[in-house]
């Protein structure tokens, strides 16, 4: 397993600061659709609950997953939706089943830096999504979108949010000026549509793809979803 060496990169590659830009906004309210993963106690990557028949589903960033090219999927991961200062309002669910597009997993392909898992509370007959409310997810919807970003970088307990323009990178994926998306704040969902009441929406991308999310914290990058995204949702969606 390379999950040291992953962290290092993406400080290294994301320009990840070890202080947030003060321009980013940290919203009183909690997305309980949104949340941080752990892993050994620490929060070190972000996800959002997609809606799917069995009602578990989670999206990421691959690499929150899986290391890529050499490597293997990570394991003891859990997931704390709306987490904040310290406090899990939901609890933390097990997070079981990872999946990533094969061109990640064999050659860390960025342009499919998207993955899922399922999350499961035990002692619990109730569904993730029946708890915290889902998104959905959008396949070959464009680059261009009003969007609201959230993510929680690593040196804070709680999220932060911005509102900014999709468009097209240089490369075949999606980019967005926010300030002070850092270190952790991977896998975070690209939300349009947003109901200004339950904040769930429709989710367009996460960071990811490009430096694992980009070489600069105030510029973040996610794959484009495409037909390989839709598929491996298929996939993870069909289970049930």
């Amino acid at each position: 397993m390379r999950r040291a060496l992953l962290l290092v990169l993406c400080a290294v590659l994301s320009g990840c600061s070890a202080v947030p830009d003060p321009g980013a906004q940290a919203g009183p309210r909690i997305n309980p659709a949104i949340g941080a993963l752990f892993l050994d106690g620490t929060h070190f990557c972000t996800a959002s609950v997609v809606h799917s028949g069995p009602g578990d589903l989670l999206l990421t960033a691959a690499h929150c997953l899986h290391d890529g090219e050499g490597g293997d999927y990570a394991t003891g991961i859990s997931f704390a939706p709306g987490y904040h200062d310290g406090v899990a309002p939901y609890g933390y669910w097990d997070v079981t089943d990872p999946r990533v597009p094969d061109g990640w997993a064999e050659s860390s392909d960025p342009d499919l830096d998207v993955g899922f898992a399922t999350a499961h509370q035990t002692g619990s007959t109730k569904t993730l999504e029946s708890v915290t409310g889902a998104n959905t997810l959008l396949t070959g919807g464009g680059f261009a979108h009003a969007i609201t970003l959230t993510g929680y970088p690593d040196e804070r307990e709680a999220p932060v949010v911005c509102h900014g323009s999709s468009a097209q990178a240089d490369t075949y994926q999606m980019r967005v000026a926010c300030p002070g998306f850092t270190t952790g704040t991977s896998g975070g969902p690209w939300v349009i549509g947003a109901d200004p009441e339950t904040e769930l929406g429709t989710v367009v991308g996460v960071i990811g793809g490009y430096l694992y999310g980009g070489d600069d914290p105030d510029t973040s990058y996610s794959s484009y979803f495409d037909t390989d995204v839709a598929t491996l949702y298929r996939k993870m969606d069909a289970r049930g």
